[in-house]
């Protein structure tokens, strides 16, 4: 598989953290993890072209 370390800004705490991204796929990848930092829910969506992440989003997850 392979991955890339994708470094952003937590939507809770604004820390600065990563988190490793499957770019084996060029379909939307969607899915929540939690903030290493705040341990806040994040929802990521990101596409993959070329194995080069594009549009990535980090946002607030809410149940």
């Amino acid at each position: 598989m392979d991955e890339i370390e994708k470094f952003f800004k937590c939507p809770f705490c604004f820390e600065r953290i990563s988190m490793i991204l499957d770019v084996s796929t060029e379909q939307t990848q969607t899915y929540i993890e939690d903030c290493e930092v705040c341990c806040n829910p994040i929802q990521i969506t990101y596409n993959v072209n070329n194995e080069k992440v594009k549009g990535f989003v980090a946002n607030k997850a809410y149940g």
